[in-house]
């Protein structure tokens, strides 16, 4: 045992503690990574409802800044102000008459030659208005008290609307002559709009800038808060005025808090503080929880459910979705304690809640009642065997949740009146989501290896396959099964070991027994195929149910901790039946033991012990003649006896004191089995 446990420290002194080591850091990197470093403002507020924190003070000048909608309408008021720019392009004006000249240079069909003149003039009058393409026009001219900006060369001139043309309208003006108007007929012909050209372009750069000047002018702030000045007390209803203050200052305060400087200094702040945390909690480990820090798959899962909660709450306070209270951290007690213990898990609670609270500004409230969650958590779920138990243990976190809360309002408010009922329906959602830890911890078993009481409630259930086809090809080896798993669980309920886990281990440790159940002595019906065996062969056959019961184990997808029990439960012994026969008939011969030994190895738990003293003292008491108080009494201490000097349970950490109530627990059971009497003295004559 002692040279076990010295290979053990020299694992982790050489190997094993760089793995832990990493494993730490890693947990303490991925918290501190998603824990929000901007000095955000972690108040809650509503228009219209009460302050309930303490006195707010200004620890710096900030302006108080106007709403969205105020400033949205002073912008929609100064834009109806704002012109756009056009540039005139006199040019086109030059290049559409000649075109015209050009193309009636010998007159119009049918027309006097003055009215290329009259035309001419026509156009060059609209040509001086402006004209603009059509669809621009049209959006313009909604309001038909808006100006635009013609830019002639340095000058910008400003003209209503209504003084221009559109491509459309230009056309129409030409006909507005009276002597073009009497002619429109024949003039038609002549296609004038193709004369007609916009003049007026949108000057988008100088149009932008005006906008943006005129935007820019509208002043954010309408007032400023000095440093030191009080901003709210507790219980003050917060009106307009004061919204417009406190959205103002967590404006500022966001602003503030995203300088480089700063930032580096919260950074190392909670490298500190995480580090510190987790290293405390590694401690205690190390000192009181070894076997778990030994265990690659107890600290990773353990580690791993430290470094989620922390990561999720970080997640929705730096992205102010929904309510940290939602989160159902209870869950980590609740797994920490079905797969480990309760210590660990409070310790683990406290370390994930205290690193929590880095995220939040004024965590006093959120630590107290996680704290209290935990603890009922760990109280009302000692072991999960039903879903029923899931839910009760939902329920009480859920009431824990709202009576510590309710509690905390009565000491600060005073007055039951101003209690903030949000709360509570953010603590009956951390309840519903509690009731995911079922299928949750399906995943954990999956993922580290570990087997909860449901798992081994499920596997003990006589009618799944594997028990029900034993039941039918082996029925003597399944009685005895059943009858090792009372014995055993009757002790662990007595020493204080996992008695689920014993009586489900019991009911598969004999499974290789199906394939060839005659030649085992609980099957035979008088047939006893060993008669025609060589002694060698039949030690073969009895030694071959372990290995053959584990690939069944491993077909069958069970778990590696009932596993064990077949592989330990006749450890490293002899098959002394045969063993001892072969030597009487061989006195003079070397024997090879290895013919007559069972692969192993020796329990290593408490459990494994247990089965083996169980199926070793239900199987040889059935070869009792007379069931008396004292032919049990001494088959039972012999039994065990001898397993102890044989030193099979060497590398288990069960007790002088475990042994002997095991042997008082058989001792008892058996006499009630077979319902053992007291003697009767004989008359003497």
């Amino acid at each position: 045992m002692k040279n076990k446990m010295f290979k053990l420290g020299g694992d982790l002194s050489l190997k094993n503690v760089l793995t832990r080591l990493a494993l730490i850091t890693a947990t303490v990197a991925i918290i501190v990574w998603f824990l929000p470093r901007e000095n955000k403002f972690s108040y809650q507020f509503d228009l219209g409802k009460p302050w309930k924190y303490g006195t707010l003070m200004a620890k710096f000048d900030f302006p108080v800044y106007k709403s969205d909608k105020s400033i949205n309408d002073e912008k929609d008021s100064l834009m109806k102000q704002y012109d756009p720019y056009y540039s005139y392009d006199r040019s086109i004006e030059i290049k559409q008459i000649n075109k015209f000249r050009s193309d009636f240079k010998d007159g119009i069909s049918n027309l006097p030659i003055e009215y290329v003149n009259i035309i001419t003039e026509a156009l060059h009058k609209v040509y001086q208005q402006g004209i603009i393409n059509t669809s621009e026009y049209t959006e313009i001219f909604k309001d038909s008290s808006k100006h635009i900006r013609i830019i002639n060369g340095k000058q910008a001139t400003k003209k209503s609307i209504t003084s221009v043309f559109s491509t459309m309208a230009a056309y129409e003006q030409l006909f507005l002559d009276e002597a073009l108007m009497m002619k429109r007929q024949q003039l038609q012909k002549c296609n004038l709009n193709d004369y007609i050209e916009p003049n007026l372009t949108y000057d988008k750069t100088r149009s932008e800038t005006s906008r943006k000047d005129l935007l820019t002018s509208v002043p954010l702030a309408s007032g400023v808060v000095l440093s030191g000045q009080k901003i709210i007390d507790r219980g003050e209803i917060v009106d307009n005025d004061v919204f417009r203050v406190l959205d103002s200052f967590q404006k500022e305060s966001m602003k503030r808090s995203s300088t480089s400087s700063q930032l580096r200094i919260t950074l190392a702040g909670q490298i500190i503080f995480v580090s510190l945390l987790v290293i405390l909690f590694t401690i205690y480990l190390v000192l009181f929880r070894k076997d778990y820090f030994e265990k690659a798959r107890n600290i990773l899962m353990v580690y791993t459910l430290i470094t989620m909660f922390p990561v999720l709450s970080s997640f929705m306070i730096s992205h102010q979705i929904f309510s940290v209270y939602m989160v159902p951290f209870a869950m980590l007690p609740i797994f920490i304690r079905i797969f480990l213990d309760s210590r660990t898990a409070f310790m683990a609670h406290v370390t994930m809640i205290l690193i929590c609270s880095c995220a939040l500004r004024y965590p006093y409230e959120f630590i107290i009642a996680q704290i209290v969650a935990g603890m009922v958590a760990i109280y009302s779920l000692r072991e999960l065997s039903r879903r029923s138990q899931l839910l009760k243990a939902a329920l009480f976190i859920t009431m824990a949740y709202i009576i510590i809360y309710f509690s905390i309002e009565l000491i600060r408010e005073n007055d039951i009146t101003k209690i903030d009922r949000s709360m509570y329906t953010h603590f009956i959602i951390n309840g519903i989501l509690l009731l995911f830890a079922y299928p949750v911890m399906y995943l954990i078993e999956k993922a580290f290896g570990f087997t909860s009481n449901v798992t081994l409630v499920e596997l003990s259930n006589t009618n799944n396959d594997l028990l029900r086809k034993m039941s039918e090809v082996a029925p003597g080896t399944f009685q005895h099964s059943i009858q090792v798993g009372n014995l055993a669980a009757e002790v662990a309920n007595k020493i204080g070991a996992r008695s689920q886990l014993v009586r489900t281990g019991a009911l598969y440790h004999d499974i290789g027994k199906m394939q060839d159940p005659i030649f085992f002595t609980e099957n035979q019906t008088g047939v006893n195929p060993h008669l025609t065996m060589s002694l060698t062969e039949s030690a073969q056959k009895v030694i071959s149910h372990v290995t053959i019961g584990l690939k069944l184990a491993e077909k069958n997808n069970i778990p590696s901790i009932i596993k064990d029990f077949i592989s330990t439960h006749h450890g490293t012994g002899k098959t002394k039946f045969f063993y001892v026969s072969y030597k009487n008939e061989h006195p003079d011969e070397e024997i090879d033991e290895n013919l007559f030994t069972y692969p192993g190895p020796n329990p290593f738990t408490r459990e494994q012990a247990i089965l083996m003293m169980a199926d070793t003292v239900e199987a040889a008491s059935r070869s009792i003649n007379e069931y008396t108080e004292k032919n049990i009494s001494d088959l039972v201490n012999k039994l065990i006896d001898c397993q102890i000097s044989e030193g099979y349970f060497h590398d288990c950490p069960i007790t002088f004191r475990d042994i002997a109530t095991a042997k008082m627990v058989f001792i008892e059971k058996l006499k009630t089995i077979y319902h053992t009497r007291i003697s009767y003295p004989e008359l003497e004559p």
